[in-house]
């Protein structure tokens, strides 16, 4: 029977064990209408089987965890837990002959069936003691092996999201050094100043694992607005977001990645600049996210798939979504990259999500 305190939240041992008794009773009565309603005072002597069963099963507990304890197989407890319960059985079926004779003699015959019946009860009660014990130290031990899961995951999800910032801050260290040198210091100085709150922003969503896809634009936005400040009218930005999506649940710091290797390879690699576009919509239950960048065709407008915001995106995919999720580059014949994400929809709480710009 589960023990009080039951971190599964089970039911407590006495609950289990009046329960179960209780059952019995009840059964056992209805099995004897046709003798109580003949002798309606015979009803005491149905009662006080279950009774003495009730309390010789709570004196079996201790002994049936100690049998535990030594992490026995079904057939070394059985064996044991039958040889306790002939013992016990026969030992509360003298006492109930005797109760129920009032000392006036017990007959060999029926102390013999009645020691058969409750020890076969008993046996049964241990049986169904020993496998609620079973269940529960199994579904404890899976307990620990999910939470130890979860751990694992977690910490490989902030392992790979800790290679964002720096890779991020490098890149946008040397468009700063680069508006130095071509003497546009105001520029540069309104790019630190972007810079620090993009970093900001990320540091305050890299608390969770998930975020509403509101809070994500609104941060690859800002990335955004920093490479506008460095390449000028020559990246053009479109933004295609289906106001049923701004709640949908993404991995923090998608997109960002993303479009910076777009803007990267598709558009400061072109003198004429080009267009960088982010598209979201929803489908039967999964969200669909595209991040496109255009070039002549035949040009060069996709990274290297081994690069890192690539390679760090699909192992964080992978790690939070398994096989639910689809992560794929495209070159369309018109020229340009088309990255596609689809995820399984779940959707953020209310007061979470934002309104994207």
């Amino acid at each position: 029977m589960a023990e009080e305190r039951d971190p599964l939240r089970l039911p407590s041992f006495w609950r289990l064990q009046c329960l179960g008794w209780g059952c019995y009773f009840l059964v056992s009565l209805v099995g004897s209408i046709p003798t109580l309603l003949a002798n309606p005072g015979s009803i005491r002597d149905h009662v006080r089987s279950p009774l003495l069963l009730f309390l010789v099963s709570s004196a079996l507990r201790p002994a049936c965890r100690r049998l535990l304890r030594g992490s026995p197989s079904w057939l070394a407890f059985g064996l044991r837990a039958g040889a306790l319960s002939l013992l016990a059985g026969t030992g509360t079926a003298l006492l109930a002959n005797l109760v129920l004779t009032q000392n006036q003699g017990v007959a060999r015959q029926a102390l013999l069936a009645t020691s058969v019946q409750f020890a076969f009860v008993l046996f049964l009660w241990c049986s169904l003691y020993f496998g609620i014990k079973q269940w529960q130290e199994a579904a404890r031990e899976r307990e620990r092996l999910l939470r130890a899961e979860t751990a694992a995951r977690d910490a490989r999800l902030s392992a790979l999201r800790s290679q964002l910032n720096p890779h991020f801050l490098f890149n946008s260290l040397n468009a700063v050094s680069t508006l130095v040198l071509d003497g546009k210091a105001a520029a540069a100085s309104q790019m630190l100043a972007q810079i620090g709150e993009l970093l900001r922003a990320s540091l305050d969503s890299g608390a969770t694992a998930e975020v509403p896809l509101s809070q994500e634009m609104a941060l690859t936005e800002q990335y955004l607005a920093i490479e506008q400040s460095r390449l000028g009218e020559r990246l053009r930005v479109e933004i295609a977001v289906d106001p049923a999506t701004v709640d949908a649940l993404v991995p923090s710091m998608l997109l960002q990645p993303l479009v910076e290797n777009a803007v990267r390879h598709g558009v400061a690699v072109q003198v004429e600049g080009g267009v960088v576009g982010i598209d979201a919509s929803l489908g039967p239950g999964e969200l669909r996210l595209v991040v496109r960048n255009s070039a002549p065709p035949g040009g060069a407008p996709c990274p290297p798939s081994n690069g890192i915001g690539l390679r760090n995106t699909a192992e964080r995919l992978a790690t939070l979504y398994g096989e639910h999720h689809a992560f794929a580059l495209r070159w369309p014949e018109s020229g340009g990259c088309e990255v596609t994400v689809t995820l399984p929809l779940r959707k953020a709480a209310p007061q979470e999500v934002q309104c994207v710009s």
